[in-house]
């Protein structure tokens, strides 16, 4: 890893891949003909894409029931647990609607409506992921969706993963489809003869998937186009370099345009971690992916002060933010910008990407700055309620006429002035 000085230029900031102009034409006539052609064309781009022919695309219950008995009694409690905190943490999140009452008479208020339906798209193929399925789908179970759509591609054999049927009915998802990629997207947003239209679509995915969401933007809400994952540890002496160098690892894993970054007021800790990582890399199963990940957007920056340290991570708005110091909690007032803050030692990032509870889909690429992870307010819509009294419009509705006209607007003006007059 390249040891900086936190002086010089910092950020982990990358350039969105927004795809190739030939991705996005195909992902164009993708959704084109799942609009025209609805399962028919689904089942075709399945079997051209997943390389499978499948006769009907919706999971079934005796598939469900099969998966219960391929994850061991002991994995089956670990997602249990895992899906009640996720639960108990987004429950907090929940906010009732309001009204308040003036002298007047005016009432104001705001009334939370949860959304008819979610869509969520859980990555497959060759992997399983029961994780996102857990993140995406409790909030929005929380929320109080009545209808949450699952996708998933299927593997060769024309099944989901066992780990992921199960994290989807303890999560209460009762509508799951063996699809993937821009068709699956499409026929969430635009519906075919089985599956009827959602009104947000989230969760991750690959470029095609990213492409689709943009795409459909606007005929139906998503939750974000993520990036690559990254990690920034902010840390002094006091943090062991074997274990900041393994985090820096758990995200280096994910991809080759990954980011890990270590921030620190020690150089002795910035020599160690380096050899450490190097070390580490040499053991690790997927080296090749982490490797590349460390050599292109990895790095160590040296800061003269903490001071000079938080405001380089502020500046980063990282993803993940890690707090390894002799005192995190003294710190975390000062950070301004992170998806995710993880405060001391024993609290390493896979602690939240999969148990804690708090969501792991998150701000990337510096989007920290201005938006927060996936959450209950992504589930829910808001109506302001506005109710006049008599009175309170025979006080004010003059200066409203006269705002009005303020803009040329004269039928508004007139509109209220109506109900003046009598």
């Amino acid at each position: 890893m390249k040891i900086i000085n936190v002086n010089n230029e910092i950020s982990i900031k990358r350039t969105v891949d927004g795809g190739t102009e030939e991705q996005r034409t195909a992902v164009q006539q993708i959704i084109s003909e799942v609009k025209q052609n609805g399962d028919q064309a689904l089942k075709a781009f399945t079997d051209k894409f997943d390389g499978v022919k499948l006769a009907d695309f919706a999971v079934k219950a005796e598939e469900i029931e099969e998966a219960y008995g391929l994850v061991s009694p002991e994995d089956q409690v670990i997602i249990r647990e895992a899906a009640q905190n996720i639960r108990s943490f987004h429950e907090k999140q929940l906010r009732p609607s309001w009204m308040t009452t003036e002298e007047n008479g005016t009432v104001l208020g705001q009334k939370i409506t949860a959304l008819d339906s979610v869509g969520v798209y859980v990555p497959g193929g060759t992997a399983a992921y029961p994780s996102s399925v857990l993140m995406n789908v409790i909030p929005a179970k929380t929320a109080g969706v009545e209808r949450i759509v699952m996708v998933s591609p299927p593997n060769q054999t024309g099944k989901l993963p066992a780990a992921v049927l199960v994290a989807a009915k303890e999560a209460g998802v009762e509508e799951i489809y063996k699809l993937g990629g821009a068709q699956a997207i499409a026929g969430l947003a635009y519906g075919t003869e089985t599956i009827r239209p959602v009104d947000k679509i989230v969760g991750p995915g690959n470029i095609f998937v990213a492409l689709a969401k943009r795409e459909v933007f606007g005929d139906v809400d998503i939750d974000m186009i993520a990036g690559p994952s990254e990690i920034a540890i902010l840390a002094d002496d006091s943090a062991f370099p074997d274990e900041v160098a393994a985090d820096l690892l758990s995200q280096a894993e994910h991809d080759p345009r990954a980011c890990s970054i270590l921030v620190t007021t020690s150089e002795f800790l910035a020599a160690a971690v380096k050899d450490e990582v190097e070390k580490q890399l040499a053991s690790l199963p997927r080296e090749e992916i982490a490797r590349k990940s460390i050599e292109d957007f990895g790095a160590i920056y040296i800061a003269e002060t903490m001071d000079q340290a938080i405001a380089a991570v502020n500046k980063i708005a990282p993803e993940h933010l890690e707090i390894l110091t002799e005192n995190p909690m003294e710190l975390l007032g000062k950070i301004r910008n992170a998806g995710a803050i993880f405060l001391g030692r024993y609290s390493s990032e896979p602690v939240g990407d999969y148990f804690a509870g708090p969501n792991h889909v998150l701000p990337t690429n510096g989007t920290a700055r201005f938006s927060s992870p996936l959450n209950i307010d992504d589930f829910q819509k808001k109506s302001s309620i506005i109710m006049y009294s008599e009175s309170a419009l025979k006080d004010n509705g003059d200066k409203i006429a006269r705002f009005a006209r303020l803009e040329g607007l004269e039928a508004h003006a007139r509109a209220v002035e109506s109900r003046l007059k009598k």
